[in-house]
């Protein structure tokens, strides 16, 4: 039995991937998208990569993708770590400032199932367990390719949230005063 073999990226790979969430983020947001980080209990591992997403070879700033402090400025909320129960109501509290669409990624494998730490007496366990999540990133942890293609697949959850009605409609390019669904054609996000 043959091995399954691994592909690194290349750079044309992340150039193709980062002119795609350029152009999502424009059509759907029609501005730049803000995100708000926090940390529900980690050990620091996904922050260092999600901090070399803001380095001149990845360069978020350059799709559009801003980190916030403020969560009413905020479209997207990454969370990395089990949720512990002392960040369990700041999280919640992060959540309801968001204004509409919220979206969700839970970033490491402590995000997707609590990790090796689980549901305890000091962690909820996976960020499931407390927010609705739209996307996953699984790894410990996950590298950046992967992490810009976790807010791909986010950028495809907003578009499947829109169709179904849960977000308000941008006004229509043409100008004719109606409104209309934006379509995001081509990106990565099934329904699910």
């Amino acid at each position: 039995m043959s091995q399954p073999v691994l592909t690194v990226p290349t750079d044309r790979d992340l150039d193709q991937m980062g002119e795609q969430l350029r152009v999502a983020i424009q059509r759907l947001f029609r501005r730049s998208l803000h995100v708000r980080h926090v940390d529900a209990g980690s050990c620091n591992a996904c922050e260092s990569e999600i901090k070399q997403l803001t380095s001149p070879y990845y360069d978020l700033h350059r799709l559009g993708i801003f980190f916030t402090t403020s969560p009413r400025h905020a479209d997207l909320l990454l969370v990395t770590g089990p949720v512990t129960r002392a960040m369990e109501a700041p999280l919640r509290r992060t959540y309801e400032a968001m204004p509409d669409p919220r979206l969700v990624v839970g970033v490491g494998a402590c995000a997707c199932d609590g990790g090796i730490f689980g549901p305890s007496c000091l962690t909820r366990g996976g960020l499931a367990r407390v927010l609705p999540v739209d996307v996953f990133i699984p790894g410990c942890p996950p590298t950046p390719f992967a992490l810009i293609h976790g807010l791909l697949l986010a950028i495809g959850r907003a578009e499947q949230k829109l169709h179904r009605g849960h977000m308000l409609p941008t006004a229509d390019s043409e100008g004719t005063g109606t409104t209309r669904p934006q379509a995001l054609r081509g990106i990565a996000g099934g329904e699910q």
